[in-house]
């Protein structure tokens, strides 16, 4: 997988505030198969890495674990605490995915929600590697956005592909086969699948378009044009003045040899 990384920890500096209030968040479900498939609960250590705003920590702390959040940009880190709030089995630490700064064989778990495709797979894979305890275990998930179901989530597309900076770039690198295929090294990966949806008002929608790292800011030269065409696709297919963006959450997850 190719992705430009000249600076991908910065690339949400200025997006902390619309990623904390519209990003969805991941199905109850997700939970269970954590508990059932990675024996995660009380007692065990979960490190989060690329927390980003403690979206996916705040949901393992549910759980009963520890929880470490490993996130290398400053303002997200503090989002994150400020959402999780003092907490006894949660901490943050300034570090990233190639450099987590944790203790050899000091965690139970790896995950990585929304973020594995932004990391450099060598050096993350032999870190991984270093900080997982024996049968340790990684889960790398993603909310895939659905983009053909219905024409909403059609012309929401089109807005992306027409006023992204970088979308098609950023689209490519989820594609992360071959980069999951080297962080596991032939060791079996399970695959599943959960749908989530997230209701949005006007509001929300369009914090939700502005979260995104590859699109223009509300101060770009672009981005009153592209807010207009949000709000004439919001307009032509709110229901109750809420539109559904629709997901599948694809969790990736197996030990590491």
């Amino acid at each position: 997988m190719t992705t430009n990384r000249a600076d991908p920890t910065s690339r949400f500096s200025n997006r902390v505030a619309d990623y904390v209030r519209f990003r969805p968040s991941y199905p109850p479900a997700l939970l269970a198969l954590l508990r059932e498939e990675a024996g995660v609960g009380p007692g065990t250590t979960v490190a989060d890495v690329g927390a980003g705003t403690g979206i996916f920590s705040a949901m393992v702390l549910e759980i009963g674990s520890h929880v470490i959040g490993v996130e290398p940009n400053q303002r997200m880190r503090e989002a994150a605490q400020e959402h999780i709030g003092p907490h006894s089995r949660y901490r943050s630490v300034a570090g990233a995915a190639e450099a987590t700064g944790l203790a050899e064989a000091s965690v139970d778990l790896i995950t990585a929600a929304q973020a594995f495709h932004w990391f450099p797979v060598e050096e993350t894979s032999r870190e991984f590697r270093r900080i997982l305890r024996p049968g340790g275990r990684v889960a790398l998930l993603w909310n895939t956005r659905r983009v053909t179901e219905n024409p909403f989530l059609e012309g929401y597309e089109s807005i992306l592909e027409e006023w992204g900076t970088d979308y098609t770039m950023v689209r490519r690198s989820y594609d992360v086969e071959d980069s999951l295929a080297h962080l596991f090294d032939g060791a079996e990966i399970s695959h599943r699948n959960f749908p989530n949806e997230h209701l949005l008002g006007y509001e929300a929608l369009e914090g939700r378009l502005l979260s995104s790292s590859y699109m223009p800011t509300r101060e770009d030269p672009n981005g009153p044009a592209m807010l207009t065409a949000l709000a004439a696709l919001f307009g032509a297919h709110a229901i109750d003045d809420t539109v559904k963006m629709e997901y599948d959450t694809e969790v990736y997850y197996g030990l590491l040899d």
